[in-house]
C-alpha cells in the first residue's frame, strides 16, 4: 500500500486529524479540522488549525508545539505547513 503524500511529505489521517511529515525528522505538523461542511455528500474542512511540533519524545505535547496557525481550507493549511516543514527540518 502506497502512502499518500503532499509536496514530498507523507500524510497520515486519524479521524479529523492529519499528521504531515516524517516522524524521523525533527518536526512534523498536526492538522485538525475544526469545522466541517457537507459538499455534495462529502465532508469538507471549513476551518483547519495546524501545529508545527517537535518529534522529540522527551517533550510533553504542549512543549513540543513550536508554532500554530489557522486557515479556512485544508489546501491553504497544507501550503503553510509544507513551508514550515521545509524551514524547520533543514
Amino acid at each position: 500500500m502506497e502512502m499518500m503524500t503532499y509536496k514530498g511529505y507523507p500524510l497520515v489521517r486519524c479521524g479529523d486529524e492529519l499528521y504531515f511529515g516524517y516522524m524521523s525528522d525533527p518536526h512534523v505538523v498536526m492538522l485538525q479540522a475544526e469545522k466541517m461542511k457537507d459538499v455534495g455528500g462529502i465532508r469538507v474542512a471549513q476551518k483547519v488549525r495546524f501545529y508545527l511540533m517537535a518529534t522529540d519524545e522527551k517533550l510533553n505535547p504542549i512543549e513540543a508545539i513550536v508554532k500554530n496557525g489557522e486557515r479556512d481550507t485544508l489546501y491553504d493549511a497544507l501550503e503553510v505547513s509544507a513551508i514550515w516543514l521545509d524551514r524547520a527540518n533543514k
